[in-house]
């Protein structure tokens, strides 16, 4: 038995993601396909598939108003679901993670459950709607699965860890030796953006996202600086409807051999036409994004 979609009478889509579909001629087509497969619970399938992943990214926003994107460590059980509008988290930030001071009873807050070797992922926005000493519990706003493209396989082990333990920290204002080779090296990243509607709805709120290519898909353009392609995906335009309407955006880039962790914080801009596009085989436009601020955790994540 197939399970219900969208059944309320608002569009799943928020304004900023409804203009961007409007100028490219699909919002009619994408409104009949996000009222199939966006639901405001967690389906069965979802629900168990947050329940065998180990590692969890996420998206807030501090009392500035940045995006940052985060990881959320565990062992595979750390992510259950009560019942299907709800997923409580039971696991506390690493060290040195944004989570650490943005995490608080009623924020918005955007999800992305991913196996990079299955290449599978599932998106849920929603809002925490209670926290204590273990964790904190989510009120499922939004959720929907995503297609695999563009995900780079990779297997992921976890080591057990204290989140207690300090790590080395490097604030940076710009992108010197470290986190360019770091960049360089990336199959993949996330992003998180942010849409607060002026009145509340189930299409506002935090998302996060991930983007992912052959190693070098990101351009570092300069110390503040970077450019990547954007391919056809599924038509949403979550991010980059978010960036429509508040330009501000936070990248996590992990280095999965060493555990370091780079966060940045800034803002962002779409290239819709030029031929600076021409320049990456494929793409339908491009990412940039512009450092404000951010830090390096030396081993912050711990891998196997």
């Amino acid at each position: 038995m197939a399970t219900p979609g969208w059944l309320q009478a608002e569009s799943p889509f928020h304004v900023g993601e409804r203009a961007i579909q409007a100028r490219l001629g699909i919002q009619n087509q994408m409104d009949k396909q996000g009222r199939q497969v966006i639901r405001d619970y967690l389906a069965d399938q979802h629900r168990q598939f947050f329940a065998q992943l180990p590692y969890l990214i996420v998206g807030t926003v501090d009392g500035s108003d940045s995006p940052w994107a985060s990881i959320l460590v565990g062992k595979p059980g750390f992510l259950s679901s009560p019942d299907n509008r709800t997923l409580r988290v039971t696991a506390k930030p690493l060290f040195g993670e944004p989570l650490v001071t943005t995490l608080a009873d009623g924020i918005d807050i955007g999800l992305l459950g991913i196996e990079l070797h299955t290449r599978r992922r599932n998106r849920l926005n929603g809002t925490v709607a209670a926290m204590d000493a273990d964790g904190f519990v989510i009120q499922v706003g939004q959720s929907f699965g995503n297609c695999p493209q563009y995900i780079q396989t990779r297997m992921v082990e976890l080591n057990d860890f204290d989140p207690l333990v300090s790590k080395p920290i490097q604030a940076i204002a710009t992108l010197g030796t470290p986190e360019r080779k770091l960049i360089a090296a990336a199959g993949t990243f996330f992003i998180a953006t942010a849409y607060q509607a002026a009145s509340a709805g189930t299409a506002s709120g935090v998302d996060v996202s991930h983007r992912g290519g052959k190693p070098g898909f990101v351009r570092i353009d300069d110390a503040q600086t970077l450019t990547v392609p954007d391919f056809s995906g599924n038509g949403h335009f979550n991010t980059f409807g978010n960036l429509e309407l508040n330009p501000r955006a936070g990248l996590l880039f992990i280095d999965f051999e060493q555990g370091d962790l780079l966060y940045l914080t800034g803002t962002a801009e779409v290239i819709w036409k030029g031929a600076e596009i021409s320049a990456y085989e494929g793409a339908e436009r491009l990412f940039r994004f512009h450092l404000s601020s951010g830090y390096r955790v030396e081993g912050g994540l711990p891998l196997g």
